[in-house]
């Protein structure tokens, strides 16, 4: 049982990189492949599963906005029991010309070597219309 005691630095860190390179230039969201291991990620994307880097990065390439802007509200960190680090991101997004959504987003940072990738990333915009 081994928890990472800058489970927080790393945390905040890890979403300000991420969210510079997915809010960054379209052709640059390329580089979040290196974010996600080959076969042992998972992403839930509006309830859509992906598995592997190369699959994930795929369903990113094919989301049809071209520009976005985002506002991080929260970003709550805990350490888990292997090293790694639990991340729920709350905000808000502007997409295109779309009006301001909110959003969830909730990763799971697995230790690898002296780094770490992304095992789990679950994302929902907070819409309540039902």
């Amino acid at each position: 049982m081994t928890l990472n005691p800058q489970y927080q630095q790393i945390g905040e860190t890890f979403v300000k990189q991420y969210y510079a390179i997915f809010d960054g230039e379209r052709e640059g969201r390329e580089k979040l492949v290196n974010f996600y291991h080959a076969e042992l990620s998972l992403m839930s994307f509006e309830g859509v599963q992906v598995q592997g880097a190369v699959q994930i990065l795929e369903k990113i390439k094919n989301l049809s906005f071209t520009k976005i802007a985002r506002a991080i509200t929260t970003v709550d960190c805990q350490p888990t029991f292997d090293g790694g680090v639990l991340v729920n991101i709350l905000g808000q997004l502007k997409m295109d010309e779309d009006p301001v959504h909110g959003f969830s987003q909730t990763f799971v940072l697995k230790p690898m070597n002296e780094s770490f990738y992304i095992q789990h990333d679950s994302f929902r915009l907070v819409i309540h219309n039902h």
